[in-house]
Parts: C-alpha cells; structure tokens; sequence
C-alpha cells in the first residue's frame, strides 16, 4: 500500500476514534441480575421464613426499583405481595436496608418524614443487593411475625446468590 494511503488510513482511524470517544463517554454500563439470579433469591429468602414457620412474599427489583422477581407463599397475607416489593424498592430507593432506616426515622427523628413519601416502607425486611461496591437490586420481604425476622430471610436470600455476584 503506498506511504499515503497508509497516512490517509491512519488518519481516517484517528478521527473515527476521536468520534466515539465522546459517545463512550457519554453512557455507563448498570450491572444488574439475570432472571434466574434473582428468583434465586427469592426462593431461599422463602425458604429460610418457611424454616422458621412463617408465610411470606418475598420480591427482587432491579437498580430502577421494577419488580424482577415475585413469590408468594400459598397462606401469606393479602398486603405482602406489594409490601415485599416496596420494601425492596425502599432499600434501593434509599440505598440503605430497611431495618436501619426504621431506626432512623422514628417520632423526633430527623429522617421521620420519609415514611410518608409514596411506596416507602419503613419497616424492616428490605435490604440491597451489591456487588463490586455498586448496588444492583433490591430484595424485600414481608409476612414474618416481624421486620427482624424478614429481614434475616432477605439476608438469606442475598447469601444464597453472593457467589453468583463475584
């Protein structure tokens, strides 16, 4: 190929990779969960409250707080299924548990107001989910005799997927 083209090529490659260099600059990759990860969770998340004798609804959200994954146990009570799924979108929301936003949100306190924006649910049982140090889903549960105890079977159901997210 004769010493122009070549200058011409190189050329031509430079400016094309100047082009996209705003572009990739431009977006960000969002690390999420692939269908069967979070029903994985979900699935010992029940199972860890059916151990414990409890009927409950357990749900995943996405990083933009849309429900991914849902289950709910045959006896659970009607208002689970979307307490669940606030509790996960709560935590995600928030980018903290549930459990600690109870804490932080009581009569005098200074996050008080939050549980009187719409969907938020400060009770506990919703926890995030994260991998490399960015949250990538939400899970929440609901139907246990208490927030302690949803929250420890949403931990179960991050534990039973932690593999999954290295």
């Amino acid at each position: 190929m004769p010493r122009t083209a070549l200058s011409l090529l190189a050329g031509a490659s430079l400016v094309l990779t100047s082009l996209s260099a705003p572009a990739a600059e431009g977006t960000f990759n969002t690390p999420g969960l692939v269908p069967e990860t979070a029903m994985k969770a979900v699935e010992a998340a029940m199972t860890e409250c059916r151990d414990r004798d409890a009927q409950v609804t357990a749900a995943v959200v996405d990083r933009g707080g849309n429900t991914q994954a849902l289950k709910r146990d045959r006896f659970a009570g009607p208002h689970t299924t979307e307490t669940a799924v606030s509790k996960a979108w709560t935590a995600i929301s928030f980018r903290t548990d549930t459990l600690e936003l109870r804490d932080m949100a009581g009569p005098g306190d200074e996050a008080y107001g939050i549980q009187h924006l719409p969907r938020v649910t400060v009770l506990g049982g919703g926890k995030i989910i994260e991998t490399g140090g960015r949250i990538v889903a939400g899970i929440g549960v609901s139907g246990a005799p208490s927030g302690t105890i949803d929250d420890e079977c949403a931990a179960a159901g991050i534990d039973a997927i932690r593999e999954d997210l290295m």
